[in-house]
Protein backbone atom coordinates (compact mmCIF):
# COMPACT_ATOMS: atom_id res chain seq x y z
CA UNK A 1 0.00 0.00 0.00
CA UNK A 2 1.00 3.25 -0.87
CA UNK A 3 1.14 5.71 1.82
CA UNK A 4 -2.08 7.67 2.12
CA UNK A 5 -0.52 11.21 3.05
CA UNK A 6 -2.15 14.36 4.33
CA UNK A 7 0.14 17.38 3.13
CA UNK A 8 0.62 20.05 5.46
CA UNK A 9 -1.70 22.06 2.87
CA UNK A 10 -4.91 19.97 3.32
CA UNK A 11 -4.86 19.60 7.50
CA UNK A 12 -4.25 23.55 7.57
CA UNK A 13 -0.57 23.94 8.70
CA UNK A 14 0.46 27.30 10.02
CA UNK A 15 3.42 28.49 8.39
CA UNK A 16 6.63 27.93 9.98
CA UNK A 17 8.17 30.90 11.84
CA UNK A 18 12.07 30.23 10.07
CA UNK A 19 14.32 27.76 8.00
CA UNK A 20 14.40 24.52 9.43
CA UNK A 21 17.54 22.69 9.54
CA UNK A 22 18.25 20.41 6.86
CA UNK A 23 19.36 16.43 7.25
CA UNK A 24 20.05 14.09 4.46
CA UNK A 25 20.64 11.08 6.46
CA UNK A 26 19.45 9.81 9.81
CA UNK A 27 20.37 6.51 12.08
CA UNK A 28 16.37 5.92 11.68
CA UNK A 29 13.97 6.69 13.10
CA UNK A 30 12.28 7.52 16.72
CA UNK A 31 8.56 6.77 17.36
CA UNK A 32 6.64 9.31 20.17
CA UNK A 33 3.30 9.07 21.75
CA UNK A 34 1.31 12.18 22.84
CA UNK A 35 2.32 12.10 26.35
CA UNK A 36 -1.71 13.34 27.22
CA UNK A 37 -5.07 12.02 26.80
CA UNK A 38 -6.46 10.97 23.35
CA UNK A 39 -10.05 10.49 22.94
CA UNK A 40 -11.28 6.96 21.21
CA UNK A 41 -13.73 9.07 19.30
CA UNK A 42 -10.73 9.76 16.76
CA UNK A 43 -11.02 5.96 15.21
CA UNK A 44 -14.34 6.62 14.06
CA UNK A 45 -13.80 10.47 12.72
CA UNK A 46 -10.65 11.63 11.30
CA UNK A 47 -11.73 15.43 11.36
CA UNK A 48 -10.86 14.68 14.75
CA UNK A 49 -7.40 13.75 13.63
CA UNK A 50 -7.21 16.58 11.92
CA UNK A 51 -8.31 18.86 14.86
CA UNK A 52 -5.84 17.03 16.57
CA UNK A 53 -2.68 17.42 15.14
CA UNK A 54 -3.26 21.26 14.66
CA UNK A 55 -3.68 21.56 18.16
CA UNK A 56 0.09 19.73 18.51
CA UNK A 57 1.56 22.22 16.50
CA UNK A 58 -0.23 25.10 18.44
CA UNK A 59 1.32 23.59 21.23
CA UNK A 60 4.50 23.52 19.80
CA UNK A 61 4.66 26.85 18.58
CA UNK A 62 2.72 28.74 20.92
CA UNK A 63 3.41 26.51 24.17
CA UNK A 64 6.79 25.76 23.45
CA UNK A 65 7.73 28.44 21.78
CA UNK A 66 8.93 26.41 18.39
CA UNK A 67 8.99 27.70 14.79
CA UNK A 68 6.61 24.86 13.75
CA UNK A 69 4.89 21.36 14.96
CA UNK A 70 8.28 19.53 16.39
CA UNK A 71 7.49 15.70 14.62
CA UNK A 72 8.26 14.64 11.06
CA UNK A 73 5.00 13.04 10.17
CA UNK A 74 2.32 11.99 12.35
CA UNK A 75 0.58 8.68 12.32
CA UNK A 76 -3.08 8.51 12.64
CA UNK A 77 -5.72 5.48 13.10
CA UNK A 78 -7.49 5.96 9.53
CA UNK A 79 -3.56 4.65 8.22
CA UNK A 80 -3.16 8.16 7.03
CA UNK A 81 0.35 9.76 7.69
CA UNK A 82 0.18 13.84 8.18
CA UNK A 83 3.29 15.35 6.61
CA UNK A 84 4.67 17.70 9.61
CA UNK A 85 8.52 19.12 8.73
CA UNK A 86 8.87 15.87 6.84
CA UNK A 87 11.73 14.69 5.14
CA UNK A 88 15.45 16.37 4.81
CA UNK A 89 14.05 18.34 7.99
CA UNK A 90 15.79 18.57 10.99
CA UNK A 91 12.90 17.57 14.12
CA UNK A 92 12.54 19.16 17.56
CA UNK A 93 10.95 16.54 19.03
CA UNK A 94 13.61 13.81 20.09
CA UNK A 95 15.51 16.23 23.04
CA UNK A 96 18.32 18.78 22.96
CA UNK A 97 21.29 17.31 20.88
CA UNK A 98 19.06 14.44 19.26
CA UNK A 99 17.26 15.34 17.09
CA UNK A 100 19.87 15.17 13.73
CA UNK A 101 20.09 11.48 14.41
CA UNK A 102 16.63 10.37 13.90
CA UNK A 103 13.43 11.22 12.58
CA UNK A 104 10.31 11.78 14.84
CA UNK A 105 7.23 9.73 13.89
CA UNK A 106 4.38 10.52 16.27
CA UNK A 107 1.50 8.27 16.67
CA UNK A 108 -1.84 9.62 17.92
CA UNK A 109 -2.47 7.41 21.12
CA UNK A 110 -1.80 8.78 24.71
CA UNK A 111 -1.41 7.91 28.42
CA UNK A 112 -5.25 8.36 28.82
CA UNK A 113 -7.95 7.50 26.51
CA UNK A 114 -6.79 5.86 23.69
CA UNK A 115 -3.86 3.97 24.36
CA UNK A 116 -3.58 0.97 22.88
CA UNK A 117 -1.97 1.62 19.13
CA UNK A 118 -4.60 0.68 16.45
CA UNK A 119 -3.40 -1.81 13.80
CA UNK A 120 -4.01 1.59 11.81
CA UNK A 121 -1.41 3.61 13.91
CA UNK A 122 0.99 0.90 13.69
CA UNK A 123 0.29 0.45 9.56
CA UNK A 124 0.85 4.39 9.28
CA UNK A 125 4.05 4.74 11.48
CA UNK A 126 5.24 1.90 9.21
CA UNK A 127 4.09 4.17 6.11
CA UNK A 128 6.05 6.77 7.26
CA UNK A 129 8.91 5.36 8.34
CA UNK A 130 9.06 3.93 4.58
CA UNK A 131 8.50 7.61 3.66
CA UNK A 132 10.88 8.69 5.57
CA UNK A 133 13.23 6.47 4.08
CA UNK A 134 12.79 7.23 0.96
CA UNK A 135 12.34 10.51 0.45
CA UNK A 136 14.82 11.70 3.18
CA UNK A 137 17.64 9.16 4.39
CA UNK A 138 16.65 7.43 6.93
CA UNK A 139 18.23 4.77 8.14
CA UNK A 140 17.04 1.43 9.44
CA UNK A 141 16.58 2.11 12.93
CA UNK A 142 13.11 2.13 15.11
CA UNK A 143 13.68 2.95 17.95
CA UNK A 144 11.37 4.90 20.91
CA UNK A 145 11.71 8.47 22.30
CA UNK A 146 12.36 7.10 25.49
CA UNK A 147 15.64 5.39 23.62
CA UNK A 148 18.46 7.75 24.72
CA UNK A 149 16.40 10.24 26.82
CA UNK A 150 14.89 10.14 30.07
CA UNK A 151 10.84 10.11 29.46
CA UNK A 152 7.81 7.71 29.12
CA UNK A 153 7.37 8.41 25.53
CA UNK A 154 5.88 6.27 23.24
CA UNK A 155 3.91 4.77 25.93
CA UNK A 156 4.03 1.16 27.60
CA UNK A 157 2.01 -0.10 24.56
CA UNK A 158 3.73 2.06 22.07
CA UNK A 159 7.05 0.66 23.34
CA UNK A 160 6.60 -2.91 23.81
CA UNK A 161 6.05 -2.67 19.61
CA UNK A 162 8.98 -1.10 18.84
CA UNK A 163 10.73 -3.10 20.92
CA UNK A 164 9.13 -6.67 19.38
CA UNK A 165 10.79 -4.92 16.33
CA UNK A 166 8.27 -2.72 15.13
CA UNK A 167 6.23 -5.94 13.03
CA UNK A 168 3.95 -5.16 10.31
CA UNK A 169 0.27 -5.98 11.68
CA UNK A 170 -0.81 -9.61 10.65
CA UNK A 171 2.55 -9.93 9.47
CA UNK A 172 3.93 -8.61 6.32
CA UNK A 173 7.61 -6.84 5.08
CA UNK A 174 9.63 -6.29 8.34
CA UNK A 175 10.43 -2.81 8.78
CA UNK A 176 14.48 -3.77 8.33
CA UNK A 177 13.88 -4.59 5.02
CA UNK A 178 11.32 -2.51 3.55
CA UNK A 179 9.48 -4.34 0.61
CA UNK A 180 10.41 -2.62 -2.80
CA UNK A 181 8.45 -4.59 -5.16
CA UNK A 182 10.22 -2.23 -8.47
CA UNK A 183 13.72 -1.63 -7.85
CA UNK A 184 15.13 1.33 -9.44
CA UNK A 185 16.61 0.97 -12.71
CA UNK A 186 20.57 1.16 -13.21
CA UNK A 187 21.72 4.73 -13.73
CA UNK A 188 23.32 3.51 -16.58
CA UNK A 189 27.19 4.51 -15.21
CA UNK A 190 29.51 2.83 -13.16
CA UNK A 191 30.08 4.63 -9.58
CA UNK A 192 33.41 5.16 -8.88
CA UNK A 193 36.69 6.48 -7.04
CA UNK A 194 38.38 8.15 -7.98
CA UNK A 195 37.52 10.82 -9.23
CA UNK A 196 34.71 11.97 -6.47
CA UNK A 197 31.54 11.42 -8.79
CA UNK A 198 28.35 13.19 -8.13
CA UNK A 199 24.64 12.55 -8.62
CA UNK A 200 21.32 11.73 -7.62
CA UNK A 201 22.11 8.22 -8.94
CA UNK A 202 24.79 7.97 -5.74
CA UNK A 203 22.42 9.24 -3.16
CA UNK A 204 20.19 7.21 -4.56
CA UNK A 205 22.58 4.14 -3.63
CA UNK A 206 24.42 5.50 -0.67
CA UNK A 207 20.61 5.90 0.99
CA UNK A 208 19.53 2.12 -0.08
CA UNK A 209 22.94 0.94 1.59
CA UNK A 210 22.70 3.00 4.57
CA UNK A 211 19.11 1.14 4.98
CA UNK A 212 20.77 -1.88 4.68
CA UNK A 213 23.15 -1.11 7.68
CA UNK A 214 26.15 0.30 6.47
CA UNK A 215 27.85 3.45 8.13
CA UNK A 216 28.31 6.04 4.89
CA UNK A 217 27.17 9.39 4.56
CA UNK A 218 24.20 10.04 2.06
CA UNK A 219 25.71 13.22 0.41
CA UNK A 220 25.42 12.30 -3.31
CA UNK A 221 29.60 11.90 -3.58
CA UNK A 222 31.18 8.48 -4.51
CA UNK A 223 33.82 9.01 -2.80
CA UNK A 224 36.60 6.87 -0.32
CA UNK A 225 33.95 6.19 1.70
CA UNK A 226 31.48 4.75 -0.62
CA UNK A 227 34.51 2.70 -2.50
CA UNK A 228 35.47 0.81 0.71
CA UNK A 229 31.35 0.02 1.43
CA UNK A 230 31.16 -0.96 -1.94
CA UNK A 231 34.21 -3.40 -1.60
CA UNK A 232 32.97 -4.63 1.47
CA UNK A 233 29.74 -5.65 0.17
CA UNK A 234 30.96 -6.94 -2.89
CA UNK A 235 33.15 -9.35 -0.73
CA UNK A 236 30.17 -9.97 1.33
CA UNK A 237 27.85 -11.05 -1.59
CA UNK A 238 30.08 -12.83 -3.47
CA UNK A 239 31.11 -10.23 -6.89
CA UNK A 240 33.82 -8.87 -8.12
CA UNK A 241 35.43 -6.88 -5.38
CA UNK A 242 36.25 -3.72 -7.58
CA UNK A 243 34.98 -0.85 -5.39
CA UNK A 244 32.77 0.70 -8.31
CA UNK A 245 29.06 -0.12 -8.67
CA UNK A 246 28.43 -1.19 -11.68
CA UNK A 247 25.02 -3.50 -12.88
CA UNK A 248 25.41 -6.30 -10.81
CA UNK A 249 26.48 -4.65 -7.96
CA UNK A 250 23.61 -2.02 -7.83
CA UNK A 251 20.98 -4.93 -8.51
CA UNK A 252 22.01 -6.82 -5.78
CA UNK A 253 21.92 -3.68 -3.65
CA UNK A 254 18.33 -4.19 -3.63
CA UNK A 255 17.85 -7.79 -4.14
CA UNK A 256 20.21 -9.14 -1.76
CA UNK A 257 19.34 -10.54 1.23
CA UNK A 258 20.30 -8.46 4.14
CA UNK A 259 22.90 -10.08 6.29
Amino acid sequence: MAIDLVTRREWGAREPRGSYGRLTSTKGVKVHYTGGQVSPDIVNDHAKCVAMVRSIQNFHMDGNGWMDIGYSMVACPHRKVFEGRGPGHLPAANGAGLNSAHYAVLGLVGNAGLVQPTDGILNAILDAVDYLRAKGGAGKEIKGHRDGYSTDCPGTALYAWVKEGAPRPGGGETPGEPHEPTPPAFPGRVLKYPPVLEGEDVLTWQRKMRSRGWTLDADGLYGPRSRDVSRAFQKEKGLPVTGAVDRATWDATWKSPVT
